[in-house]
Parts: structure tokens; sequence; C-alpha cells
């Protein structure tokens, strides 16, 4: 019978994210489909609180690795916790959440212990007795069932795709493993973090909303020229107000190197679609995009998708949106923008 564990890094504050509490969930489902032992791997410089977090999550052990060695994302100290603790829980399945840093450390992990790995899953099921692994190929394009007979099985779940573990919290017993911490873990060192303000920030990946900018927004108006400033205002005044997460079509971040004029504030990063990203989002809203297959693909895990456009004929209405707004972006996102204060 196959043994699980699920594993999760600590954040700065000590808690768990909210991707890890979504594989936790999945780990959960898989064990109870198997009805195989479920067990916790937590590593960071104090697991204590994450523990206590999930202590109602029906695990029979929680072990821990705790240090300030473990507390930065770094290569060699994120392998060798992993290692430990998928020792310790003498563990064939490890599930894990697809975020960068599991996903850059966990394939070491699966390499030193002679196991295999497959990332992006996004389904976790039982079947004949057997652990059975979904997961997207061709930008989701085509879906795979997976399984494998070698162990360790290691699994990193996508984010958005299981509700997080909601479990009552309480005090957790947590069976310390111990890692030496040697010269070769800690060569790598962090020397500060650059990032922007968190009311900067535009790619949001827990935002019920998405906002998608198309091409039009750069395009001459209704007077002849082009206002990218305006338009720069509205969507950030928008994202902003709404707290949402900015996305973009390929037309609008491709026109940098065009030398056309910009919205200064996207990147590639922004860019959804079949070369970009796939999001997860409840909603989702399109503005000056025509809707087309390459760019809409990335919306498949999108709930609800609304769209505003001119041109009544676009992509969107050809059944891609729920609902179209034949109308000016410009006046739609001004007169939003005004009753969101």
């Amino acid at each position: 019978m196959d043994t699980i564990v699920f594993l999760a890094h600590t954040e700065a504050d000590g808690s768990l994210a909210k991707a890890s509490l979504e594989a936790l969930t999945a780990a959960k489902t898989l064990a109870g489909g198997l009805g195989a032992t479920l067990s916790i791997g937590l590593f960071g410089a104090d697991v204590a609180a994450a523990a206590n977090a999930v202590a109602g999550c029906d695990a029979s052990a929680i072990h821990g690795v705790s240090g300030e060695a473990f507390g930065q994302p770094r290569y060699a100290s994120d392998v060798a916790a992993m290692e430990a603790l998928v020792k310790a829980a003498n563990a064939t399945i490890v599930v894990a959440a697809d975020d960068s840093r599991m996903s850059r450390a966990l394939p070491g992990v699966a390499a030193r212990l002679g196991g295999r790995i497959d990332a992006h899953v996004t389904g976790l099921a039982a079947r004949d007795g057997q652990a059975v692994a979904t997961r997207g190929y061709y930008r989701q394009r085509m879906q795979a069932e997976l399984t494998r007979t070698a162990r360790p099985w290691c699994l990193t779940v996508s984010a958005g795709v299981f509700a997080a573990c909601d479990g009552p919290s309480g005090q957790a017993a947590v069976t310390p493993v111990d890692v030496p911490v040697t010269e070769a873990l800690t060569r790598t060192t962090v020397k500060t973090v650059i990032a922007p303000a968190a009311d900067e920030q535009t790619i949001r990946p827990d935002a019920r909303l998405l906002f998608v900018a198309g091409a039009g927004w750069t395009k001459k108006q209704a007077d002849g020229v082009p206002h990218v400033a305006d338009a720069a205002d509205l969507i950030l005044g928008f994202v902003g107000k709404a707290a949402a997460s900015l996305g973009s079509s390929k037309s609008l971040v491709d026109m940098g190197g065009e030398g056309e004029a910009v919205l200064p504030f996207l990147s590639h990063l922004h860019q959804v679609g079949q070369t970009g990203a796939t999001p997860r989002h409840p909603k989702g809203l399109a503005t000056c995009c025509h809707g087309e297959e390459p760019h809409v693909v990335g919306w498949r895990f999108i709930g609800e998708r609304r769209a505003v456009n001119l041109d009544p004929a676009c992509g969107w209405a050809q059944g891609k949106a729920d609902v179209l707004y034949v109308a000016d972006a410009f006046a739609v996102m001004k007169k939003i923008n005004e009753l969101l204060g």
C-alpha cells in the first residue's frame, strides 16, 4: 500500500500559502481514495505555526525540518530538507504545490531517491487501487491521465484546482527531522528581495477578477488620435479599485518591440493565451481584444467570461464569451471607475 506525504515550505511569516493548502486537499483526496496513510512534511525557519494550522487535517504524523538555513528559498537546503522528510515518512507518493520553490527543488529530490516526478497536475484520484494523476499538454488542449509504478512518485499540483484545506487548527505534535547544515547547503545566500509594493502588484493569482487589455487601447480613437496615457489611467485605476489581476493580449505586449506606443506597465508576464499564461479566476473581463482563438485558449479556466468590444461580430461574439458589451471601452471603464469611487 502507498504512503503519501504532503510537503510544503513555510512563508516568511511562518504560515502556509494558499497554493500549499490546495495541494494538501489534493493529497487528502488521494489518500482517502487509496485508503493510504497521509503524513505532512514541513520545512522552514520555524514550522510550529504552520503545523498548528493543519493539525486538524487527519494526518497520521507531522514531520518538520526547522532552522534559519531552511527559511531561505535555496536549492541545496530545500532538496536536503525534502529528501529527509520523504525518508522520515517512508513515502511512496509525494504531493506538493506547483510553486516556484517546490518546482525548482522537488525534481532533485526525485532524482536522489530514484523516483519520478510529474508537474502541473490538475487532478488526483484513485482508480482500481492505483493513483491517477491528470495534467494538460499543449497549453491544456490535451488532457492525459498518468499512472506510474516507479516510487517515490512526486507530484506538484497546480494552483486553483482544489479548494484550500480548511481543517480546524490545534496544537500539533511535530516530529523533528534533523538535517545537518553544512557549508555546501548555505553557500547561496539571499542578500535582499526587490519587489514592488503590494498595491503596485498587477498580477494577482488569487483575485476574483481577471481584467485583460487588448491592442485596441493604443489605437486611434474616434477623434483620430491614440490616447495611451488615458488608457493607462483607466486600466490601472480599475485594476486598483477592483483588486483585479491584469492580463494582456499578445499583440499588445508585442507592440513595444515594434516601436509603437505601449502601456508601460505591461510585460510578457501579463500575456494570456496560447503562448502566455492560463490563469484561473472566477470571472474575466476582456477589453479592446477581438477574442481570437490563440488568445481565448488562455481563458479556458475562467469561470464567467465577459468582453467589451465595438465589433458585434468579434471572436467573443462567436460563443467565446458569456456576455459581450458592444461599446467603447474608454467610456465603459471611465463610468465603472466613477461608480467604484
